[in-house]
C-alpha cells in the first residue's frame, strides 16, 4: 500500500500531539514540585530562625522579640510595701507633754522646768539620768514633780518625788522627714515612797498609758 504525502503528514501530526501533551504535563509537574519545594524551604527557614510570630502584609516575618510581652501582674494588684525598720535607741523619743507637734526628746536631762509628761503641766521629769535607752525601753532615775491640784491644779502644791521611770511600748510616727517612734507607756517606782498628799485616791497614775498619743501617732501613718 502506498502512503501519500498528505497521509504521512497527518500521521506525523498525530504523533507530535501526545509528545506535546506529555511535555506540558511534565512542565506542570515540575511547576508543582518547585512550588512545594519553595514552601518547604520557607517553613524550614522559619523554624531555623525561631520565627513564631505572624507574617506581615509585606511578607516579612515578625519575630517574637518584636511582639510586646504581656504584663506579668494583673491590673490593680498591689505591690509589696517596703518593710519598716523596728524601733532603735536612736529613733525612739519622748514626746514632750504627749504632743507630736511639740519637742521630741532623746535621753533628756530635763533640767530647767523639766520634761512635761502631761499636757496639763501637772507631771514633770526632772534631773534625769538614763541607764538604758534602746528601741524596747528606756530606764531613768531622777525626780518626778507632781502637782496635787489642791484646791485646783493652778493653785496646787508641786511635790518633788524621787523616782525610777521605765518608758516602753513605742509606736511609729510617720512624717516627711522619716519614721520615728515615741514612748506611749510609763511605769514608776518610788524608792522613798510618796508623800501623804499623793497617796490613796490622789496617787499618780501608775502605770500610765498615753492613749491620746497612741491615737495621734497612728493617724500619722494612716
Amino acid at each position: 500500500m502506498q502512503i501519500t504525502p498528505a497521509a504521512r503528514s497527518g500521521q506525523v501530526a498525530r504523533a507530535r500531539r501526545p509528545r506535546q501533551v506529555a511535555s506540558w504535563a511534565s512542565l506542570a509537574c515540575v511547576a508543582v514540585l518547585l512550588t512545594a519545594c519553595s514552601s518547604s524551604a520557607s517553613s524550614a527557614a522559619s523554624s531555623a530562625t525561631g520565627t513564631t510570630g505572624p507574617v506581615s502584609t509585606s511578607g516579612t516575618s515578625i519575630t517574637a522579640s518584636a511582639v510586646p510581652p504581656s504584663s506579668t501582674a494583673a491590673a490593680g494588684t498591689p505591690t509589696a510595701s517596703p518593710s519598716v525598720a523596728a524601733p532603735t535607741g536612736t529613733s525612739t523619743f519622748l514626746a514632750s507633754a504627749q504632743d507630736l507637734n511639740g519637742t521630741l526628746l532623746h535621753e533628756p536631762v530635763c533640767d530647767g522646768f523639766g520634761c512635761a509628761l502631761s499636757g496639763d503641766s501637772t507631771a514633770f521629769l526632772f534631773h534625769m539620768t538614763w541607764s538604758t535607752w534602746s528601741g524596747r525601753e528606756a530606764v531613768g532615775t531622777g525626780t518626778y514633780k507632781l502637782d496635787d491640784c489642791n484646791p485646783n491644779c493652778a493653785g496646787g502644791h508641786v511635790y518633788p518625788v524621787a523616782t525610777v521611770v521605765t518608758l516602753s511600748q513605742p509606736v511609729k510616727v510617720c512624717s516627711s522627714s522619716g519614721t520615728r517612734w515615741v514612748w506611749t507607756h510609763a511605769s514608776f517606782t518610788f524608792p522613798q515612797g510618796l508623800p501623804k498628799a499623793l497617796q490613796g485616791p490622789d496617787a499618780p497614775q501608775n502605770p500610765w498609758t498615753f492613749s491620746g498619743l497612741i491615737t495621734a501617732a497612728q493617724q500619722t501613718c494612716s
